[in-house]
């Protein structure tokens, strides 16, 4: 049978976060011809190694260098031999059989782009960074300076369409991010100038601009613990803030000029803003 489906995990220093990934793995993919794949980006912890024994069937892949998420999942990618790629975070843990249903779902549309679905934390409260608008002047302003997430707008966070709805939405995150092999390769895969962070939003908006459809498929969740493999220091607001500058600059600086700087101001504030709340 043709392999449907290659799950890509990079890694890095969460060997007991990666391990109850790839056991929701086991316990919850049924019906679908799948491979695994894990690619370590260089961790400083070698206990991942003591994984390649528990679970002969994953194609465990050491990198020498961490050169950053998207590098990895590029890397990984080449040795896919599925139709179907998924991103998977390893701080996050599937919980229901419903991959075949995704990727029925996922064949079923024209133009499919990728896909995204319901994330809650370990307190069972929703992430709302599972569905959201590709960033412009007004929606980041408010990202960054209000607190609107609990409002009914289509703002950022796509308030106006609910947890559990099946619905065409602009920009998923990378935790988990379905689409086909051959269309991530055509769009270019990952942008690698993103280190960390960004690179999901970037990946969206390039299908969205390629002419794909993006969906957000709430009937489906997983468990991501949010943060447990980040942190929160100057080495990540960094990475955060300079991420999302890669992204205003790329698409906003020639383009729209007036909102790239509106934005470049607005990141710079937050970030001084950050970088005190740290002190």
């Amino acid at each position: 049978m043709n392999m449907k489906l290659s799950i890509i995990i990079v890694n890095y220093n969460v060997t007991q976060l990666l391990r109850n990934c790839l056991l929701s793995i086991q316990k919850y993919v049924r019906e679908v011809v799948y491979e695994v794949i894990v690619i370590d980006n260089a961790s400083t912890d070698s206990s991942w190694k003591n994984l390649i024994s528990e679970f002969p069937e994953v194609h465990f892949i050491p990198s020498e260098i961490n050169g950053g998420f998207s590098k990895a999942n590029n890397q990984a990618i080449q040795a896919a031999k599925g139709e179907y790629v998924l991103l998977l975070n390893p701080d996050t843990e599937l919980e229901g059989f419903y991959m075949k249903d995704l990727l029925d779902f996922s064949d079923k549309q024209p133009d499919f782009g990728c896909l995204g679905i319901r994330m809650h934390d370990a307190e069972g409260y929703f992430l709302p960074e599972s569905k959201r608008s590709v960033p412009d002047m007004f929606n980041s302003f408010e990202k960054l300076f209000t607190n609107f997430k609990k409002n009914n707008s289509k703002s950022y966070y796509r308030n106006d369409i609910e947890e559990t709805a099946v619905a065409e939405v602009e920009v998923m995150t990378g935790a988990f991010l379905l689409l086909k092999k051959e269309v991530y390769k055509k769009v270019g895969g990952l942008d690698e100038a993103y280190f960390m962070y960004g690179e999901d939003i970037d990946l969206c908006y390039t299908l969205i601009r390629s002419g794909y459809k993006n969906y957000y498929y709430g009937q489906a969740s997983i468990l991501h613990h949010k943060g447990e493999s980040t942190v929160r220091n100057d080495v990540y607001l960094s990475r955060f803030y300079g991420a999302m500058h890669i992204f205003i600059s790329k698409y906003y600086k020639e383009s729209k000029p007036m909102q790239y700087s509106f934005l470049k101001a607005g990141l710079k504030l937050r970030y001084q803003i950050e970088k005190i709340k740290l002190k």
